[in-house]
């Protein structure tokens, strides 16, 4: 039975009278409906009219019975369109109770109250129930036409209904898939945005180390010349101090010839200049100041090495170590007072790689895990090794450690959990990305409160494109 042409009825009343009328009303025998058709042909000449489908009725004597078929018929996806029911029967459930119960397992049921006697008023039952658009009232006597003309009306109700029904969840359907549409194009927007914005974010950075490279290679030409000249001199008065010193042993080997009033005096000349302070404290003075200037020269020569001006980008073979060592140098001041550095270095080839690119992914991972320590001073701890053909670097950590939830999130686009203004959230985007360039992979695995490890894992070899 196809659900849009539904004739079912169910018929509810205690009185077998009431369902011998309304089979003879609603279910006449066909023989005599086919016998007036072909009379009426021969009478009138007129071809016999299309039978019109009967109605299918179910006979219940009980509300509890009623119900039972109702569910009988909603189990077999036969549902009943129409259902007429007698208000007053003694024995079990009154029809409005009757009706309650239909309407919680079916709600699109129409329903009829046959009634001659009623415990309830119009009013009082509408209200009960709240269904006015799906109850009507048949008063006991009933006429044959009014109850054709009732079912007949409230079949096409209720398949008008279950028509506008299947339309709706059609077009809920449509809306659905429409809104799967938009969202999915709206991530895929969302996606796009987001590259847009790493994109921009690397070109900002390498714009920035670009800069940095530019402002090294100035400070080399600017600082290297001063840098060359006060080493020079450095030297050079080393040496002119030892030639004193020896004229001033000299000095004093004769000065143990002279008389005694002239052997005093240079002894007081001596004292007042606190001459032996002197000549302990001037070595020392001209070795620290060596010192400071080869520190300088190494700062300059770390930054030019963290930059790489002068490769323009080019895949190069690289030392990781020396890498590493020169990033350490740049970010001392960052280290200096809240963390000690540990080396677990191994024996590595070198690498084809961007150096400059990859020395960013350092610095941000040694940053990174500074500022992940806690009050107390921390120790981070690098380490390097290969694996197959392949090299690894680890930058661990003892600080506060990173939480599950937020573990997933730490390589996303401008995701920080830093203050305003103290974080873009794109260092650890832009070293993924770099390191996805290299044809490598960073991964970390952290535990609060006892520290993170981020792991840098890079081809030796780039692969030919």
């Amino acid at each position: 039975m196809s659900e849009l042409s539904n004739r079912r009825i169910l018929l509810i009343d205690d009185m077998p009278s009431i369902h011998e009328d309304f089979r003879k009303i609603l279910t006449p025998p066909l023989a005599h409906s086919a016998e007036l058709d072909e009379m009426e042909t021969v009478l009138f000449g007129a071809q016999a009219r299309p039978q019109r489908p009967n109605f299918v009725l179910d006979s219940a004597y009980g509300g509890e019975e009623g119900l039972a078929k109702l569910n009988l018929a909603l189990q077999e996806q036969c549902p009943y369109a129409v259902a007429f029911v007698d208000m007053r029967m003694p024995d079990g459930w009154d029809g409005a109770k009757t009706i309650e119960h239909l309407w919680q397992q079916d709600p699109q049921l129409q329903v009829v109250v046959c009634t001659a006697y009623s415990d309830y008023s119009w009013d009082e039952l509408l209200d009960r129930l709240k269904a006015h658009d799906r109850l009507l009232i048949l008063k006991k006597p009933f006429d044959n036409i009014e109850v054709q003309q009732m079912a007949n009306t409230l079949l096409t109700k209720w398949q008008m209904t279950e028509r506008a029904s299947l339309q709706m969840h059609h077009l809920e359907h449509l809306v659905d898939q429409r809104t799967a549409q938009f969202k999915k194009a709206s991530v895929a927007l969302q996606r796009e945005i987001d590259e847009r914005k790493q994109l921009e974010g690397q070109l900002v950075q390498s714009e920035k180390l670009a800069s940095l490279g530019q402002l090294a290679a100035g400070v080399a030409h600017e600082i290297n010349n001063p840098i060359g000249f006060i080493s020079s001199n450095l030297g050079s008065l080393d040496g002119y101090f030892q030639q004193l010193l020896s004229m001033l042993d000299a000095y004093q080997s004769a000065g143990q010839t002279l008389p005694p009033e002239s052997a005093a005096q240079l002894q007081k000349m001596r004292e007042d200049l606190e001459l032996d302070f002197l000549l302990e404290d001037i070595p020392v003075l001209i070795r620290e100041s060596k010192e400071g200037i080869g520190r300088v020269s190494q700062i300059v020569k770390d930054l030019k090495d963290f930059s790489r001006v002068d490769t323009q980008q080019q895949w190069q073979w690289a030392n990781l170590q020396q890498g590493i060592e020169s990033t350490l140098n740049i970010v001392a001041s960052e280290l200096k007072y809240k963390a000690d550095v540990v080396r677990e270095y191994q024996k590595l080839p070198d690498i084809e790689c961007l150096p400059s690119q990859i020395n960013q992914v350092i610095m941000n991972l040694v940053v990174n895990a500074a500022q992940a320590m806690g009050p107390e001073r921390g120790v981070i701890t690098l380490r390097t090794g290969l694996q197959g053909e392949a090299a690894w670097i680890e930058v661990a950590d003892n600080g506060s450690g990173i939480a599950p939830e937020t573990l997933q999130k730490i390589f996303d686009p401008f995701f920080t959990t830093k203050p305003v203004g103290q974080g873009t959230g794109l260092g650890l985007s832009l070293s993924y990305g770099i390191v996805k360039k290299h044809g490598g992979d960073i991964s970390v695995r952290s535990e609060l409160g006892a520290g993170t490890t981020f792991r840098v894992l890079l081809p030796l070899r780039q692969s030919v494109a």
